[in-house]
């Protein structure tokens, strides 16, 4: 048969010859720039990171992260390549000779002979390939090598084991990256090994009753000790493992700490099966010398049945017939420990439960005037106004204010405070006259100015009264730079100070141009750098542009909570920064926390859900999504400067271990407190997420006797806001007065509601003011189950069905109008409670809210007038009053009869009285005393009945 390759009659004769030289070459070229370009490419995202930290400030977070990664890489990764290489070989060497080789062996022999001349290339390659996965997931672990290297002490030690809190919070989640990681390599090495000793007939498994040789049953034997030696480890930890347990639990959804069978039951459990384990690793050891499997295998038998039957079925008897039967009593020592333990680590131990009546007897003129100082009632929702802001301050359709606005506190020129609700005009790129690249990232690159509004006060048509307005800005602020380079809408790069000016501002004498004098950003003179961020940003534009010159900066990273996140990876950021006018810049306020997951015996919470209410939209997005967490603390308070992007952090809970821990590991990088000066520190407020962690968690933790909290008769819930069905209502900031304060202070307030009903359980509120001596002082007025004060949903119920109410708006509508209803606030007014809501009108032809009416509500009297003089005046009537302190409204759904009846005086005490004897029998867990003060309270309801007539 002809070869076809060699011509004749089947064809002409093909020769296949080897690429030429240039072909070659050029071949050649080409992988090396596509090796260099990979390269690049990978360099990229490093030098990019280098330079922007850098250009912050912040050169020492970027190389500690870095170097602690790389360290961790580095020491896991050769690790773990160091025992797979060594375990593969070791049980290469330790083959046995080949001669007379079964059937099964002789199947294998040409995997034998097909890996030989590669062994080592195999060895590397396996050993590289388990290095680079390992040091990767070391790598990802290096917050926690940083605490546990950098752990300072709690001063508190844990109930149970009598170890500082430090140890769960530093100490055991390292301990555990380490076992897990001695695990993961004794399993890898194990199977490895097993597998080199299979391949080469040191074990044999198809043959009748498995077969090893004495030489890969020692080897795999210490492998096995090592495991079960590193269970008998596991077990240990998990002794203290309990301590930061979740688990189920009648008394509270998110139980953490022992309960009475995990200290009974799983706690000896764990100990006896840590001595199990050792035992069963000795005899696994102990094969070395007598080459048998039976003692090993035995012991590791009944390991696992102890395992089962101690460490599973005896608990389970002990929760089933010790427990159950007696519940509360046997877990009443544990849930004092679980309150006292989450009341600290959330900060509500210093919390303050008052007993508030929620009615009053006081008369219309003592509640009238009361009402003028009792809050600054504030008219102007933040929620609710921006569309009212963009129409009347926009000025330009290249400016944006944000979709919820802020609410701050300022003195006016006669030095009042005044609570005012302020936005930024920032840059908003979707409404640039003409797209383009140019326009978009080196012409419209800023904002421009604060816009600043009295919270208490609308003009005649329901508009906000400015007190900062229009471009350029004017205003109470006082001279400021007014340019906005940093925002929460400012999500896109620019490139700032080359050739290209940039608008500053628009006004009836045409465009201003300006260029930018700041230094943060990256230079781009450095045609590195541009090639850089030219991939970095995917715009080969950058490369060539004539836009880009000398002094040319590119800004990126410009949202407030990105700029934090960056220089501060170990905090989590409170999800609603706010601007002030701090002396002649503009900054913004971001609040910053400290967590952990680990502090023993405190409930946890999921941050993302619990922080999550009516107002959280896009614009203002919840505090660290869907992290868990058993402590918190407020520990940072950092600025971002709205022109030079210039982020300072502050040291603000001075006594936080956690924030000391992460000082030590990046130091220099947290000023002391006492660089706060006095301008910044009159704009610092108490957080809202904290706030509504706080609250959440006060919903049941209000509670410190162990008996009440496990009957769960005092648990609250958290209202749903009225007007947004199915959320959560959100806190409100309010300047007001507490009962028994002389002057209003910038405070946070919310409601509770007892569970599964609408009525009111309690009014809480925090002095928000950071330089007041009572920062922070969580107070909480519990109202008498017995009087029915309306909580916020049954009071809008009560406004949307009132007939005169109902007309009026129906009224306002016509004509495709909307109605949109502010904030409901709640104000605590001598005994009683008082509510004012705020009513917009959004017309169809203006398309914006414009507040025209005021409802206000207090006890069954409502009122619904032009203006919340008027409407305070219509429920406090000041005229025909015949004298009584009775002539009041009583604040709930029962009147209050005059106060000059002596029988009625001693009724009332009497209903005080025993009032006081049920809540204190209740916090003592004494159930006959309080049946007792029951009866008591109930026999003094009568009496003050029938005084009443």
């Amino acid at each position: 048969m002809p070869d076809r390759g060699s011509g004749g009659p089947t064809g002409p004769r093909i020769r296949v010859g080897r690429p030429s030289r240039r072909a070659r070459t050029l071949l050649l070229t080409v992988g090396v720039l596509a090796v260099l370009a990979m390269l690049f490419v990978m360099f990229t995202g490093f030098w990019t990171d280098w330079l922007w930290y850098r250009s912050v400030g912040y050169r020492s977070v970027f190389t500690t992260t870095l170097w602690t990664k790389v360290g961790l890489f580095a020491v896991f990764g050769l690790l773990m390549a160091a025992v797979v290489g060594v375990n593969i070989w070791l049980a290469h060497r330790l083959r046995p000779p080949l001669s007379a080789m079964s059937l099964e062996q002789q199947s294998l022999d040409r995997y034998r002979m097909s890996i030989a001349p590669y062994k080592k290339w195999i060895l590397l390659g396996i050993s590289a390939v388990v290095a680079l996965i390992s040091g990767a997931s070391a790598a990802s672990q290096w917050r926690t090598w940083l605490m546990w290297v950098n752990g300072v002490s709690f001063g508190k030690t844990d109930p149970q084991f009598g170890k500082d809190i430090s140890f769960y919070s530093f100490d055991l989640p390292w301990y555990r990256f380490l076992l897990n990681f001695g695990f993961a390599a004794v399993v890898l090495g194990l199977l490895a090994a097993a597998l080199v000793h299979y391949l080469y007939g040191g074990l044999r498994v198809t043959t009748p009753g498995a077969r090893a040789t004495a030489q890969a049953t020692g080897h795999l034997s210490v492998l096995l000790g090592l495991f079960v030696a590193l269970k008998a480890v596991a077990y240990w930890l998990d002794r203290y493992g309990l301590a930061v347990k979740g688990s189920e639990f009648k008394a509270t959804d998110n139980w953490t700490g022992l309960k009475y069978v995990d200290a009974n039951a799983y706690l000896p459990a764990k100990t006896i099966l840590f001595i199990i384990a050792i035992i069963c690793a000795v005899l696994f050891f102990g094969t070395l010398w007598r080459r048998t499997w039976q003692l090993p295998v035995i012991g590791f038998g009944l390991m696992v049945l102890s395992a089962i039957l101690i460490g599973g079925l005896y608990p389970a008897i002990v929760q089933k017939f010790q427990v159950e039967p007696n519940e509360q009593a046997k877990e009443t020592p544990y849930i004092k420990k679980n309150i006292e333990a989450t009341r600290n680590a959330y900060g509500i131990d210093d919390a303050k439960v008052n007993n508030y009546p929620g009615t009053s007897d006081a008369k219309p003129t003592t509640l009238r005037d009361a009402a003028d100082t009792a809050a600054s009632m504030r008219l102007l929702d933040p929620n609710i106004v921006s569309p009212t802001y963009q129409q009347k301050q926009q000025v330009r359709g290249y400016y944006k204010f944000p979709s919820t606005l802020d609410v701050d506190s300022y003195t006016t020129k006669d030095g009042k405070e005044q609570d005012t609700v302020v936005g930024l005009r920032e840059i908003n790129t979707d409404g640039i006259p003409k797209k383009g690249w140019i326009n978009e990232h080196f012409k419209y690159t800023h904002g421009f100015g604060m816009v600043a509004g009295k919270g208490t006060e609308v003009n005649k048509d329901g508009e906000p009264v400015f007190t900062e307005k229009n471009l350029p800005p004017k205003g109470q602020l006082g001279d400021y730079e007014p340019r906005i380079y940093y925002g929460e809408n400012t999500k896109q790069y620019s490139i700032v100070g080359g050739p290209q000016q940039e608008l500053d501002y628009a006004d009836d004498s045409g465009e201003k141009t300006y260029t930018y004098k700041g230094d943060s950003g990256v230079d781009l003179s450095n045609p590195v750098n541009r090639a850089a961020y030219a991939v970095k940003f995917n715009e080969p534009r950058m490369l060539y542009s004539g836009a880009i010159g000398e002094g040319s900066q590119v800004l990126y990273n410009r949202t407030p909570q990105e700029r934090v996140e960056a220089v501060a990876p170990w905090l989590t950021i409170d999800g609603d920064p706010y601007p002030a006018v701090v002396g002649d810049k503009v900054k913004w306020i971001v609040d910053a926390y400290t967590t952990t997951n680990n502090y023993p015996y405190a409930s946890r919470t999921t941050l993302g859900d619990t922080t999550a209410d009516a107002l959280t939209d896009e614009q203002r997005s919840v505090v660290a999504q869907q992290n868990q967490v058993n402590y918190i603390r407020n520990s940072v308070k950092v600025t971002v400067d709205a022109y030079s992007g210039k982020v300072d952090m502050y040291q603000w809970d001075t006594k936080d271990p956690v924030l000391k821990t992460w000082m030590k590991a990046f130091p220099d990088t947290v000023k002391a407190k006492s660089e706060i000066g006095d301008e910044l520190m009159d704009h610092l407020r108490y957080p809202q997420d904290l706030f509504k962690v706080q609250r959440e968690l006060l919903t049941r933790y209000h509670v410190t006797s162990p008996g009440q909290f496990y009957s769960g008769s005092e648990r609250w819930q958290i209202p749903d806001d009225p007007t947004q069905e199915g959320n959560a209502v959100p806190p409100y900031y309010l300047s007001m007065k507490m009962p028994g304060e002389e002057k209003q202070t910038f405070s946070l307030t919310t409601t509770f509601n007892p569970v599964e009903r609408q009525t009111l359980g309690a009014f809480m509120a925090v002095d928000a003011n950071a330089g007041s001596a009572d920062y922070g002082e969580i107070t909480m007025l519990r109202l008498p189950s017995n009087t029915t004060v309306p909580g916020p949903q049954q009071v809008q119920s009560k406004i949307n069905s009132d007939p005169e109410i109902a007309n009026d708006l129906n009224i306002l509508k016509r004509g495709d109008s909307d109605i949109e209803y502010g904030n409901l606030l709640t104000v605590p007014l001598k005994g009683g409670l008082l509510y004012v809501e705020p009513i917009y009108l959004r017309g169809a032809d203006t398309n914006y809210p414009r507040m025209r009416k005021v409802v206000a509500t207090f006890g069954d009297k409502i009122a619904y007038e032009n203006t919340l003089a008027e409407a305070l005046n219509e429920i406090f009537p000041t005229d025909g009053e015949s004298g009584g302190e009775g002539d009041g409204d009583g604040g709930g759904e029962k009147d209050e009869p005059p106060a000059g009846d002596t029988s009625l005086k001693k009724a009332i005490q009497d209903v005080g009285d025993a009032w006081e004897k049920v809540n204190k029998a209740r916090e003592e867990g004494d159930w006959s005393a309080e049946g007792r003060a029951q009866e008591e309270l109930q026999e003094a309801i009568e009496r003050m009945n029938k005084a009443t007539g």
